[in-house]
């Protein structure tokens, strides 16, 4: 048996969906937030909200722990989130420690 000319492609990382659709700030980004922490570094994680507040929180919610916000979607009123976690030896962004 001859050897395949091409390594073998990794796993796909870890996708989560995550439904707080009728719930409101701050609970969609503190349910992301617990589930991210379960999560493996490279890990996604799909948020479904319907609160327009959510566009924002999670704007800054991504900036201040490091965590990417690979993709975002509103559609009828459902805001779709896709988050990538942070490297778990990656400092998290935001202010300095007094």
């Amino acid at each position: 048996m001859a050897a395949s000319p091409h390594p073998p492609k990794p796993a796909p990382k870890p996708e989560t969906v995550l439904d707080v659709q009728g719930l409101t700030c701050p609970l969609p980004v503190l349910k992301a937030n617990k589930a991210l922490r379960s999560m493996p570094a490279g890990a996604r994680l799909t948020v479904l909200a319907t609160d327009a507040a959510s566009v924002i929180d999670f704007q800054a919610f991504c900036r201040e722990t490091g965590h990417a916000l690979v993709s975002f979607s509103e559609n009828a009123g459902v805001y779709r989130y896709t988050l990538r976690k942070r490297d778990d030896t990656a400092p998290a962004k935001g202010p300095a420690p007094r």
